[in-house]
């Protein structure tokens, strides 16, 4: 068993409660840790592990065709996609920071983390 990590992936987005989120967008920022459930053979081959270019690819298109209200909404639908490539995957926990947030302070960002 061991974890696959992919940091700070950014992506564009059109998720958010205000109206102005869903038309003018915004970037999203993505950490995502997958735990396998199998011991790696030791085997250089691809079929040995899992591919983290599948989990990006896989979290570009989600994100690109997302609009819903709600970050928590989003990371539940990454778990839930990222798990569904492979059944050797054990647990996933995805943080996820919107970066721009229109909300009168002063502050770096929004995050959520989600384990499922």
């Amino acid at each position: 068993m061991y974890k696959i990590k992919i940091n700070k992936m950014q992506f564009f987005g059109h998720i958010g409660v205000l109206p102005e989120e869903k038309v003018l967008g915004q970037k999203l920022e993505v950490d995502l840790i997958v735990e396998t459930n199998f011991n790696f053979s030791g085997k250089d081959q691809l079929d040995e592990t899992l591919s983290y270019v599948a989990f990006y690819e896989e979290l570009e298109k989600l994100v690109a065709q997302s609009r819903v209200d709600l970050i928590e909404t989003l990371a539940y639908q990454m778990i839930d996609r990222i798990k569904a490539l492979d059944n050797r995957i054990g647990a996933v926990e995805v943080h996820l920071r919107k970066l721009a947030v229109p909300i009168d302070g002063i502050f770096d960002h929004v995050e959520i983390e989600m384990r499922g």
